[in-house]
């Protein structure tokens, strides 16, 4: 899958420009096994990058003149990085100009550059595809012009162009699990301190397994950038009474409670759920390190509930996918994953039976909803990376 990929990009860079690239790179997406909306509030994630990719095939050129390439939507953006840059009405444009002003007003320049780039990440699944764009972008850029930036600066860059150039507040986790991902490696990443530490995340007899409800509801954005503003609303409100406290790690269950009226019933709700993940994480870690993964799996489970009931950024469709399988002996963990509203959800599956779950599992979905469901195996792999000519990533 990577080498076609890599392939199919490099011949249609070929075919744009009539010369072979000078490199290629690779951005991968990521999965999330737990700390799902706790990345902008002060928690820890456990996020790892996957063997889903955006291919870069890029050159650079003596003109001012940027080409974009998207091959997948058969779309070309042009434009003078000398001049003003401002989003357009191509989100997907949006994404790069984003990062490339993050970097002007920095103070950096360029050449002119040249790019074509393909992508195997499901688009709008929860998988990370705009953090592996913009992060795999300023690693291109990065490299090619010899900026000396860290990876966690292109990944502060990468959150900061979606911010500006896109509209969504998101947090860090994304940015950082494709940029520093390593294989059979997930992250346990600190969201205020950006301190990390990696956990081996051998399976032994598991599958990572994603159902793809392939619905995608419009209120992705409008509702994250609420969820934000509520739990802000609710952290303000606990720091007023209780002036010790710092970050939602520091909130205590007994002082929620103690203010559960004056925040009321749904920003209470919100703060709930915030301060039982962060919990969860840490819990998750314990078990991963110990091989418990039944006990990963019950707090997977435990995160979905919370993110349906407690946090409502799930959808009637993605429950239908976790309370199916909560059914099924052969799966010990799931939930949703990604911002919500749509996208995955992620499973723990014994090996050996993904092929006759899916076939239960979808005619089931199709029934209920009439839609195809799809779904990705998924391996835990590097991050954002360089590929050699002999198409192995450094």
């Amino acid at each position: 899958m990577k080498k076609k990929l890599i392939s199919a990009t490099t011949t249609h860079f070929k075919t744009v420009f009539h010369h072979e690239p000078e490199s290629i790179f690779l951005s991968p997406g990521r999965i999330n096994l737990i700390g799902e909306h706790v990345d902008y509030n002060d928690g820890f994630v456990l996020p790892a990058a996957i063997n889903k990719y955006i291919c870069f095939a890029v050159s650079t050129s003596e003109s001012d003149e940027f080409t974009l390439v998207a091959q997948d939507l058969n779309e070309t953006y042009r434009f003078n990085w000398q001049n003003e840059i401002k989003p357009v009405d191509k989100m997907w444009v949006n994404y790069m100009l984003g990062v490339l002003h993050q970097l002007k007003v920095r103070g950096f320049t360029f050449k002119g550059l040249n790019v074509v780039f393909s992508s195997t990440i499901p688009m709008g699944a929860g998988l990370s595809s705009s953090a592996a764009l913009e992060c795999g972008f300023g690693y291109v850029l990065n490299k090619l012009f010899h900026l000396g930036l860290s990876r966690e600066e292109i990944a502060l860059i990468g959150q900061q162009a979606e911010h500006t150039f896109v509209g969504v507040k998101c947090g860090i986790m994304d940015q950082f699990a494709s940029v520093f991902g390593k294989k059979n490696k997930v992250i346990k990443l600190d969201c205020t301190t950006l301190e990390h530490e990696y956990h081996t995340a051998d399976f032994k007899y598991y599958s990572l397994l994603l159902f793809d409800s392939n619905v995608k509801h419009t209120h992705l954005t409008s509702g994250y950038n609420t969820r934000r503003e509520e739990v802000e609303q609710g952290l303000a409100i606990l720091q007023n009474k209780f002036s010790s406290l710092k970050t939602f790690r520091d909130v205590t269950a007994y002082q929620l409670n103690e203010l559960k009226e004056e925040l009321g019933e749904t920003i209470y709700k919100r703060c709930l759920f915030v301060i039982n993940e962060i919990k969860r994480v840490n819990e998750a870690v314990y078990a991963l390190d110990r091989n418990h993964f039944e006990s990963l799996g019950k707090l997977m489970f435990e995160t979905h509930e919370g993110l349906s009931n407690a946090y409502e950024v799930s959808c009637e469709e993605v429950d239908f996918l976790v309370d199916f399988v909560k059914n099924e002996k052969q799966v010990i963990g799931s939930r949703m994953m990604g911002g919500g509203f749509g996208g995955c959800s992620i499973n723990l599956v014994e090996k050996g039976c993904e092929e006759k779950l899916f076939e239960k599992i979808s005619k089931a979905y199709f029934e209920q909803f009439g839609i195809q469901l799809n779904q990705y195996k998924v391996k835990i792999s590097k991050g954002t990376s360089k590929v050699n000519k002999k198409y192995k990533a450094n």
